[in-house]
């Protein structure tokens, strides 16, 4: 008993002096550094710019921690948040610069710019009276120009296929949605079909209402994560809930000061009955990887594609007097069996963001068998099937990555930007009358074929920029015609169309379809449905 005692209160004092060993050596650190920047100010050679060198040694020391703790300056972390808080304040068009001018690819739909009449296919000439073409016409400038605060105007002048004379417009800016859902269409009108880019705010109310327009309750699901590399935890455990049954777990978060979070399904139910296919791929990441891991472990969706990206460490902000922000990594995900969705990151960074091109190499994007998992890593779903953790979440059914479609020739097109050029030179005095004879995207995609004398203008058009390649068109045929029929359709009739009309070249939603079709393969990797 008194060897307990003397055990004890031993434990209790050394706990002691390390905790007060622990805040000398923190103050001493502290110290240490107000005196370097102290040195510097003093005693360097030329004066020193203190506010940009903390900059640099808090982006310095958060490199080295993980791949993904990092520092935005007050400016920065604006711009990186807005693609997730679901709006902006500007006047509501998606352009694209062309010769040094302003192409209104798409219009968004009751946004500022549509209420006044502008319309796909315009080009802005001025803004505000200030010439709006030439070489300084970039990206930024156009944002910083017609981007601003709600209720502000801008007056712009357009030139319109048709009209003989610039078109005035003032158009009062306004709260502009960031959609988060690119595509919802139904496949044989049995099949719906739903792609998700980000998770951000009202991802899940896109999902709910995507599928709320579906002509018809969908019989089965595919739910396409590929390239979507993730966003906020919450969005992603709202989403898995849409498919899940009440009270099972989604994922899990453990860190070293963060208490342990659970988050569970509760009752917001869309889709927990019927055929779920989820595809992923590696630039799938973080959100999209809790989606399609919690989805797996609980034998509720098929999960096709590639092994995932398998990031899986939480960030927090943590925000400075300047206003700027610290994001630190602070617990890792687990999924609802126990896998840690974060690959290994200890090698440094160069290692780590150059993973994927390593499994090119060692062949894991064309053969699933070049993948190794150590039995200390295996994992079991609700129903024992065996799944491993380790890094990103590996599919059910493997989809090589068939790079042999796709020509050096279809790349420098795709580079070079043709297909959106051309599409918008094309359409400036097609447009209406095309919209006449197909008055759907619809129609557009079932009628509409690239002809031949399109096709020959096409590639006229693209040699001034391209070199022509014959053998490398051959190899690339049914892509370049049906990505040229693509970029009409997206010009005409908006993003949407765009992606029903490659579905006819994807590989991984058309595997999705007959998987579904087939009898017995949900029945055989024990899904439920």
């Amino acid at each position: 008993m008194r060897k307990l005692f003397f055990f004890q209160v031993f434990f209790l004092v050394f706990q002691l002096v390390f905790a007060q060993q622990t805040t000398t050596d923190s103050l001493l650190q502290d110290y240490k550094i107000k005196r370097f920047f102290q040195l510097l100010r003093k005693y360097y050679v030329e004066d020193i710019d203190q506010a940009k060198l903390t900059e640099v040694a808090i982006k310095k020391v958060l490199e080295d921690l993980d791949p993904h703790s990092a520092y935005f300056t007050a400016e920065e972390i604006k711009k990186a948040d807005e693609p997730l808080q679901g709006s902006f304040e500007g006047i509501g068009v998606q352009f694209q610069i062309l010769r040094d001018t302003i192409n209104v690819v798409e219009v968004i739909a009751g946004g500022p710019s549509e209420l006044v009449g502008i319309r796909a296919g315009d080009k802005i000439v001025t803004i505000d009276g200030e010439k709006a073409t030439g070489k300084h016409v970039t990206n930024d400038y156009v944002l910083k120009k017609l981007r601003g605060p709600k209720g502000t105007k801008v007056t712009v002048q357009i030139v319109r296929p048709g009209e003989k004379e610039l078109l005035d417009f003032t158009i009062t800016r306004d709260k502009i949605p960031l959609y988060s859902v690119d595509a919802s269409y139904m496949i044989d009108g049995k099949i719906g079909y739903i792609k998700v880019s980000r998770f951000a705010q009202k991802t899940e109310q896109e999902v709910q209402d995507a599928f709320k327009k579906f002509p018809s309750k969908p019989e089965a699901l595919i739910l396409d994560l590929r390239n979507n590399s993730g966003g906020y935890l919450i969005t992603a455990v709202n989403l898995a809930d849409l498919f899940l049954e009440k009270n099972k777990l989604i994922v899990y978060t453990q860190g070293k000061q963060e208490a342990p979070q659970r988050y569970y399904a509760h009752s917001l139910s869309l889709f927990e009955k019927g055929k779920l296919v989820v595809l992923i791929d590696e630039g799938g990441a973080s959100a999209s990887e809790i989606v399609a891991g919690s989805l797996q472990d609980w034998d509720r969706a098929l999960i096709v594609g590639r092994r995932s990206f398998g990031k899986g460490l939480v960030q927090r902000p943590f925000t400075l007097p300047d206003g700027s922000v610290i994001r630190l990594t602070v617990a890792k995900y687990f999924t609802p069996s126990g896998r840690c969705i974060q690959k290994p990151y200890k090698d440094g960074m160069e290692k780590y963001y150059n993973e994927l091109s390593e499994r090119m190499k060692h062949g894991e994007l064309v053969n699933p068998d070049s993948i190794k998992f150590p039995d200390s890593l295996r994992y079991k779903t609700s129903k024992g099937r065996i799944v491993y953790g380790g890094g990103g979440i590996m599919p059910d059914v493997f989809i090589p990555l068939d790079t042999t479609k796709y020509s050096k020739y279809y790349g420098q097109l795709v580079r070079k930007n043709v297909f959106s050029s051309f599409s918008l030179d094309f359409l400036e005095n097609r447009r209406d009358s095309l919209k006449k004879i197909y008055p759907t995207a619809e129609d557009f995609v079932k009628k509409f074929w690239v002809s031949e004398s399109l096709l020959k203008t096409f590639l006229n058009y693209a040699e001034k920029q391209v070199k022509f390649d014959e053998d490398g068109y051959k190899q690339s045929e049914k892509i370049i015609k049906t990505i040229l029929k693509a970029y009409l359709a997206r010009n005409i009739y908006g993003t949407n169309a765009y992606f029903e009309t490659i579905y006819e070249i994807d590989d991984e939603i058309q595997k999705a379809v007959e998987l579904i079709k087939t009898p017995g393969v949900f029945e055989k990797y024990g899904i439920e449905y």
